[in-house]
């Protein structure tokens, strides 16, 4: 995002640009969904570093990781999720001017509950 926060106007752009975000493809008959190709490389390659880094240190991240695992996704899904989901936390971060809260970016389900 740099110096123009404004360039994006929600979450959905900036993770289509950093390649986060699949692309699903509905015909009517099938649904598909693949990874993104078209995407910013660089950006993309350092998504895939810290949602890495994430899962070596940091719990909550990698338990969403884990969960991601256990629905059946490969490592490269599931670690691509877990960039999607900080790219969208970077991004709320960025734009409402707030710190970075591993609680709010990664709950369990235990407070989830408790939220509902």
């Amino acid at each position: 995002m740099g110096d123009g926060r404004t360039r994006f106007a929600d979450a959905r752009g900036l993770k289509a640009y950093a390649g986060s975000a699949p692309v699903t493809r509905d015909s009517g008959k099938s649904v598909s969904v693949a990874a993104r190709r078209a995407k910013n490389q660089r950006l993309a390659g350092v998504g895939y570093m810290w949602a890495f880094s994430a899962m070596a240190h940091s719990h909550r991240a990698r338990a969403q990781y884990d969960r991601r695992g256990e629905a059946g996704d490969r490592h490269t899904a599931a670690q691509r999720n877990l960039f999607n989901r900080l790219i969208g936390c970077l991004h709320h971060c960025l734009s409402h001017r707030v710190p970075f809260n591993e609680t709010v970016a990664f709950p369990t389900s235990q407070e989830l509950h408790l939220a509902a």
